[in-house]
């Protein structure tokens, strides 16, 4: 039987395009839902959940060799019911079943697959399971027969399996009240560990695999800033340069891949996600800022580029990622053997100097670095400028004919906050009219995730938004509502933002830990509940929410904001010395809260040439603290003291430069305002 002619199983109706991949399985798959789980408590079966997401080799590589099988879809639809989830829509159930699959397994990772009781408790689980046993790994079908008879034979050790692994969730996901302040000193700490991680030759932290890390960058851009230290800026610009230089890169056309397999940045993992993207792009801008150097720059404006032409949809939101594969096989769509690359130069009329030059430059040759062919990096000096972009312009055209990644095309509202942050911020800083326009059109969006209630949805995809939004969507779009309000001086962005921070802590607060949860009242109750505190290949929803909350502080005059976010970092701070590399938005977050708070209000109208350009002024100096806020005619901003009593002066916009609530005098020249940003901005 062919998949094309298999009658669609429970997944038929979803949104999410890696669930539609895998509706024409044979498995009898549904999706996470109460049919599915009534099911398994009606029939007394165990559950077998498997997660991924649409960018994944190794779901894809899963999905072809056991789900699309017609022997063992049976040996599921016998013995189990079978849920599929995407880990991006449900970060939720992602969470706490990777943390039971790594409790028991020691690793994680994707595709994940574990077994549940009835009851939703884990007991037994993996990542990747080949179809037949091999390389000492278990196969599927054998899998899924020693499980399905312990359930049946021995069905009281499973269930005590199941108990004894949610109670170790719910013990580890839990965490105590802050008791001590933290202090500078733990700044200081976890800069010495992050060198004692670092490579010195090819930049990043730690072995192969390497994972950008650009968390950890902007807060090392922040020890820099306090100690002077060259040792502490020269990790961060390493690694951004040998990033810039490597096969992460995409050296054609702009943006990241989502990590390098080895440990100089080589031979990425081909998968091109958005969340990566927006962070890279705000850390390289902050980069430029820092250091001015324009390399970083560029590279921030071409992945802004990247993610607005390949990734920002119709509607103004931005799609998930750009698949790893085409025609089933991994890079395929980036990779160039050594006549491929000479052939596309060669018919667009370079020399043989020129088109040797070009290869010597972007790392080509017979032999190739990976698999017989190559992964275009930076192994030379470029050649004269307008070969360089002539001989990239014909590699861009002979890329273009071939079959493109799929597109992930759902918009998840976190990570559309993080992008809306990258593009704005991208736009305010380099000041190029179509970043200021992707960021409209991205601020506008965000309204079709807004409930009629005030609150978010996570998801939407072809006009239909569902799932209720977890705490990182909140902490997230309100975010990038804040870079956009600097950005556009659109006051409705700042009055958004600020009422998501309120929704965020009225739904998600946990008045025991003083942290926030994950999930609200509003999903369903798991084994345990989660609580994002640490950064994975995104920042954590508390790290994201603390350094909010200190802005709303600042923007509202609301003491209850800055009180609940000393309190998180109260609850972190033991930990932020220890293990820096996963806390490092955390770190940054508690760099701002040991400082003074510096500010900019913009008093007048958001579109006159005047204002954009003190605005442009306020960022272009490096002052990560800084808090850019317009003043205008067309909203009221209550009783916020910060905006108290600043108006054009004499009806020309005005710049209100201030550092812990103390002013310099308003002025209207950018010279100016430059100049009391940076001295305000540092600590020196």
């Amino acid at each position: 039987m062919t998949q094309r002619r298999r009658r669609a199983n429970h997944l038929a109706e979803q949104t999410s395009p890696y669930l539609l991949q895998h509706a024409l399985n044979p498995v009898d798959w549904y999706p996470w839902g109460p049919e599915a789980l009534e099911r398994a408590r009606r029939e007394d079966r165990p559950i077998f959940l498997s997660i991924g997401y649409a960018a994944c080799h190794w779901c894809h590589v899963m999905e072809r060799e056991s789900f699309e099988n017609e022997a063992i879809a049976e040996q599921l639809n016998r013995d189990f019911v079978a849920i599929k989830v995407d880990r991006e829509e449900r970060p939720d159930l992602d969470d706490v079943y990777m943390a039971a699959v790594q409790a028991m397994t020691g690793s994680g990772g994707w595709p994940m697959n574990v077994f549940l009781t009835p009851g939703l408790e884990p007991f037994y689980g993996g990542t990747y399971f080949p179809p037949e046993d091999r390389h000492g790994m278990p196969g599927l079908p054998r899998v899924l027969a020693g499980v399905a008879d312990a359930y049946r034979e021995r069905r009281e050790d499973v269930l005590a399996q199941g108990r004894m692994l949610a109670a170790h969730l719910r013990d580890q996901l839990g965490v105590p009240a802050g008791a001590i302040e933290p202090e500078a000193r733990i700044l200081e700490a976890a800069t010495v560990r992050l060198r004692q991680q670092f490579d010195p030759v090819h930049g990043g932290f730690g072995p192969a695999p390497k994972f950008p890390a650009p968390m950890t960058l902007e807060f090392l851009l922040r020890s820099w800033r306090r100690s002077h230290d060259p040792e502490t800026l020269r990790m961060v610009t390493v690694t951004l340069d040998r990033m810039a230089d490597g096969g992460i890169h995409d050296q054609l056309a702009g943006g990241f891949a989502r990590y390098s397999t080895d440990a100089r940045w080589l031979v990425p993992h081909f998968e091109k996600m958005l969340y990566d993207n927006a962070l890279l792009a705000h850390c390289y801008l902050e980069g430029y800022r820092a250091t001015g150097y324009d390399r970083y720059a560029r590279v921030a404006s071409t992945t802004v580029d990247f993610m607005i032409r390949e990734l920002q949809t119709d509607d103004g939101g931005f799609a998930s990622a750009l698949d790893a594969d085409t025609e089933g096989e991994e890079g395929r769509f980036y990779v160039w053997s050594a006549e491929e690359f000479d052939a596309a130069l060669r018919a667009a009329g370079l020399t043989d100097t020129d088109r040797r030059a070009m290869a010597a430059w972007l790392g080509v040759t017979p032999g190739g670095n990976w698999e017989g062919r190559n992964v275009l990096h930076v192994a030379g000096p470029a050649p004269e400028a307008a070969t360089a972009e002539r001989g990239r312009a014909a590699l861009l055209a002979a890329r273009e004919r071939r079959a493109r990644p799929a597109r992930d095309d759902k918009q998840l509202a976190a990570w559309n906050g993080m992008a809306l942050r990258a593009v704005a911020t991208a736009a305010l800083v380099l000041g190029a009219p179509r970043h200021a326009e992707a960021t409209r059109r991205c601020a506008a969006f965000i309204g079709a995730l807004m409930r009629p209630d005030g609150g978010l949805w996570r998801t939407e995809r072809g006009g239909v938004s569902h799932t209720p939004g977890f705490a990182e969507d909140y902490a997230n779009v309100a975010d990038g509502l804040l870079a956009a309000h600097a950005a556009l001086g659109d006051a409705e962005l700042l009055v958004r933002a600020v009422a998501l921070s309120d929704r965020l802590v009225a739904d998600f607060w946990d008045g025991e830990s003083g942290t926030l949860f994950d999930t609200s009242a509003e999903h369903e109750a798991l084994v345990a509940r989660p609580r994002s505190l640490v950064d994975s290949a995104t920042p954590s929803a508390n790290a994201v929410a603390a350094d909010l909350l200190l802005r709303v502080a600042l923007l509202t005059g609301d003491p209850d904001a800055d009180r609940r976010a000393r309190s998180i970092l109260r609850a972190v701070a033991p930990a932020l010395e220890r293990q820096p590399s996963a806390f490092g938005r955390m770190l940054a977050s508690l760099d701002r809260a040991l400082g003074d708070p510096i500010d900019v209000v913009v008093a007048g109208e958001a579109d006159g040439p005047l204002a954009v350009e003190l605005s442009r002024a306020a960022a272009s100096a490096y002052a990560p603290d800084l808090v850019i806020a317009w003043r205008t005619a067309d909203v009221q901003l209550g009783d916020w003291p910060l905006f108290a009593d600043k108006e054009p002066r004499g009806g020309v916009a005005s710049a209100y430069v201030c550092r812990g609530y103390a002013c310099e005098a308003p002025t209207s020249e950018p010279t100016t305002v430059r100049r009391q940003i940076g001295e305000l901005g540092s600590l020196s």
